[in-house]
């Protein structure tokens, strides 16, 4: 058990927080606009019709081509051999620029062999960061580069994937997983489909940040209860954001 728990250290567990690129659809560049309304077309339920552009607002920070990144949160383990005990750092990454967020963050990338690991991270954490990191011109840190690597050679971890055991149909939130294993959960004062309203019209980035942060650490959480730990392991969190 020791021997795992000192390899723990190196995932990096990582969640993200998005919002629309612009907090009003008018503001996009013309061509954005365009291929916006177009794929509007295709999300808009049938039995709803509205203005032109009238879900980009709520549903625009989904799609990397129509969002943004303003938050990273991370969190690792440090194991303390003598005292059988865990901590966990987390820092988030959240600047007024998103070239400024994803700077930091791909700089943290380049220190270690990271293995990555969020909650279903395959399907959007990576691909998304990967998307905004190259529109913002910055090179691909070696993490979040898969292209010609065999899947084993692919450094990725998804709870969500972990949890599904093959069953590819089968989709589980965070927070029910948290439930089921009795881990605190995340959502204290703002979810995710409240941050696009937190950022643009609260202009509460500090709330966005607290919040990623509870989902890194519910995210290690469970994936400690998939290795068969016990729920009462000594584990302390240690938040380097209070050190800025």
């Amino acid at each position: 058990m020791g021997n795992f728990l000192s390899e723990l250290g190196d995932v990096l567990f990582l969640d993200i927080e998005t919002a629309s690129l612009e907090s009003d659809f008018r503001e996009l560049p013309p061509r954005l606009q365009e291929e916006w309304l177009k794929k509007e077309k295709h999300i808009m339920p049938k039995e709803e019709e509205g203005e032109p552009g009238s879900l980009f607002f709520q549903k625009a920070g989904i799609y990397a081509e129509f969002g943004k990144v303003i938050c990273v949160g991370v969190g690792y383990f440090h194991y303390l051999k003598e005292e059988n005990k865990l901590e966990f750092r987390t820092k988030s990454y959240g600047e007024e620029l998103e070239y400024d967020t994803l700077t930091a963050f791909c700089e943290l990338l380049q220190k270690k062999k990271w293995v990555l690991c969020a909650h279903n991270g395959k399907e959007f954490d990576f691909p998304y960061l990967s998307r905004r990191i190259l529109i913002n011109r910055i090179p691909l840190p070696e993490p979040l580069q898969i292209a010609g690597k065999k899947p084993w050679e692919v450094r990725h971890l998804d709870t969500l994937e972990l949890w599904k055991f093959g069953d590819y149909k089968h989709y589980t939130r965070l927070e029910l997983l948290a439930a089921i294993f009795d881990i605190p959960t995340s959502k204290e004062s703002i979810d995710g489909s409240q941050v696009n309203e937190a950022y643009y019209i609260q202009k509460d980035l500090e709330s966005i940040r607290k919040y990623c942060l509870r989902d890194v650490v519910v995210t290690a959480q469970i994936y400690l209860a998939f290795q068969g730990l016990p729920p009462d392991i000594e584990m302390e969190v240690i938040n380097k954001d209070n050190e800025r």
